[in-house]
C-alpha cells in the first residue's frame, strides 16, 4: 500500500476515535503521529517535531497567565463587578454576563471564564428569583464567541495559526481575529437578547446544584489585591506586546515571559503553573503536526482536496469554499472537542487552498472560526458542559437557541472572511 493510503487510514481511524472519544484525545493524537512512524510514512525525528513547535509554547505560556487570573481572584472580581454593574434584570444580566464572559475569554480560558463567572450569575440569579436556566447558556455561548477575538483565546485560533506558520506562510496577527471575532461576538449578544432567549427553557436550579469540580478554578482563588493588580498589568504588557508583533520579542516570547514573571512574583506558585496548563490540548497539538506533515509529504491531503473540489463543481466560488467549510467544520465540532476538530481539518483545508490556488489564510480561517461555533450541543465545548447541571437543562435544550447562533455566525462567516482576507 502507498504512503498515500497508509496515511488515510490512519486518519480515518483517528478521525473516528475523536469523534467517539474511546480513547483520550491526546493518546489518539500522539498515537496516530507514533503509527505513522512505526509505519514509515515519516521519520523518528518527525513523530515528535510538534512538541518541538513554538505554537506548544504559546499556549503553555497563555494557560499560565490564564490560570494567575483565576487564582489571584482577579477574573472573579472583573466579572463580579461588571455583572452587578449591569443590572439584575433578564436582559441587563444576559448583557453583563455575556459582555464580560465574551471578555474574559478572549485572553484566557472559555473554561475557566465561565466557571468564574457561574457562580456569580446564578447568586444574582437566587437572590432576584430569576431562573438560572436563562442566564447560564447565553453565558457559555458568550464564553465561546469571546475566544474568536484574539489569536489565544481559543486553541482553533491557535492551531490555525500554527498551521500557516509549519507550512511556511504567513501565520494571523493576534488581534487579527478580531476582525470576525468581534462582529461575532457582538451579534451572538443582540441574537441571545432578541431571539435566543425565546428557547431557552424556564428550569429552577440553585446554587446548591453547581458542580464542585466545575468551579474548583473559580474558588480556588486567593483574591489578593496587589498580586491582582501585578496579574492585570502582567497581561496588559502581553498583549500589547503580542499586538506590536516584534520580530525580536515573539509572540511565544512575550507569552512564556509574562508567565516566568508571575511565577517568580508568587503571583501563582510553580505547581498551580503547572495545574494550569491543558495538557490535552498540548499534546493533541502536538501530535496532529506531525500528521499533517505525512497529508502534505504523501499526497493524501491533496487526494482529500480533491474530492472535495470535485464535489464543489472544480472551480468553486469563494463563498461555496466559505460556506462548505464552515458546515464541516461546524458539523464536527458540536460532537468533538473544537480543538480536535481544527487540527483535523485545518491541513485539509490548507490543501484544499493550494489545490485551487486560493489564499490559505481565508479557508483556515473559515475553519477556525466555524470550530468554535459549537453550541448545539452540551458536549461540543465545555463551556457547555459546566452549566447543564446548574442551568437544569438538557440536551435537546441547546438544540434550538445554538442552532440560531450558528446560523447568524455562519452568515457573517461568509459576509466578512471574503472581504477581509479575499480568496484570489
Amino acid at each position: 500500500m502507498s504512503d498515500a493510503g497508509i496515511t488515510l487510514i490512519v486518519l480515518a481511524v483517528v478521525a473516528v476515535l475523536f469523534i467517539t472519544e474511546v480513547l483520550p484525545l491526546a493518546v489518539t493524537s500522539m498515537g496516530g503521529a507514533v503509527a505513522l512512524g512505526v509505519l514509515g510514512v515519516i521519520t523518528p525525528a518527525q513523530v515528535f517535531s510538534g512538541l518541538s513547535n513554538s505554537t506548544v509554547v504559546l499556549f503553555a505560556g497563555m494557560f499560565v497567565i490564564g490560570g494567575a487570573m483565576f487564582r489571584t481572584g482577579l477574573a472573579q472580581t472583573i466579572g463580579a463587578f461588571v455583572v452587578r454593574k449591569f443590572g439584575s434584570g433578564e436582559n441587563s444580566l444576559m448583557l453583563g454576563s455575556m459582555t464580560m464572559g465574551g471578555a474574559l475569554s478572549s485572553v484566557t480560558s472559555n473554561t475557566g471564564t465561565t466557571a468564574c463567572l457561574m457562580p456569580v450569575v446564578i447568586g444574582i440569579c437566587d437572590v432576584t428569583k430569576n431562573p438560572p436556566s436563562r442566564q447560564l447558556m447565553p453565558l457559555a455561548f458568550a464564553a465561546g464567541l469571546g475566544g474568536t477575538i484574539t489569536l489565544v483565546g481559543t486553541p482553533p485560533n491557535v492551531i490555525g495559526a500554527g498551521a500557516l506558520k509549519a507550512a511556511g506562510l504567513a501565520p494571523f496577527s493576534f488581534f487579527e481575529f478580531a476582525w470576525i471575532g468581534i462582529p461575532l461576538t457582538v451579534a451572538g449578544i443582540i441574537y441571545m437578547m432578541l431571539i435566543g432567549k425565546r428557547f431557552l427553557p424556564k428550569a429552577e436550579a440553585h446554587l446548591e446544584a453547581l458542580d464542585k469540580e466545575a468551579v474548583a478554578e473559580a474558588t480556588a482563588s486567593t483574591h489578593d489585591s496587589k498580586k491582582m493588580w501585578i496579574t492585570g498589568l502582567t497581561l496588559l504588557v502581553v498583549v500589547v506586546a503580542m499586538a506590536l508583533d516584534l520580530k525580536r520579542f515573539t509572540l511565544e516570547m512575550a507569552a512564556v515571559a509574562g508567565a516566568l514573571f508571575l511565577v517568580i512574583t508568587r503571583c501563582i506558585k510553580e505547581k498551580e503553573a503547572y495545574q494550569s496548563v491543558d495538557w490535552v490540548t498540548i499534546f493533541l497539538f502536538a501530535g496532529m503536526m506531525p500528521v499533517a506533515t505525512a497529508l502534505d509529504k504523501t499526497g493524501a491531503g491533496k487526494l482529500i482536496a480533491d474530492q472535495v473540489i470535485g464535489i464543489m463543481g472544480g472551480k468553486p466560488s469563494p463563498i461555496m469554499i466559505t460556506f462548505v467549510l464552515f458546515l464541516l467544520s461546524c458539523g464536527l465540532t458540536q460532537f468533538m472537542s473544537n480543538t480536535a476538530s481544527a487540527a483535523l481539518l485545518c491541513p485539509i483545508g490548507l490543501s484544499i487552498a493550494k489545490g485551487i490556488g486560493a489564499n490559505p489564510q481565508a479557508v483556515i480561517m473559515a475553519i477556525a472560526i466555524a470550530a468554535s461555533c459549537a453550541f448545539m450541543t452540551p458536549v461540543g465545548t465545555p463551556p457547555n458542559t459546566l452549566v447543564l447541571g446548574p442551568g437544569g437543562y438538557r440536551f435537546k435544550d441547546y438544540f434550538l437557541p445554538g442552532l440560531g447562533l450558528v446560523l447568524v455566525s455562519m452568515v457573517l462567516c461568509l459576509l466578512i472572511i471574503p472581504i477581509v482576507w479575499p480568496f484570489h
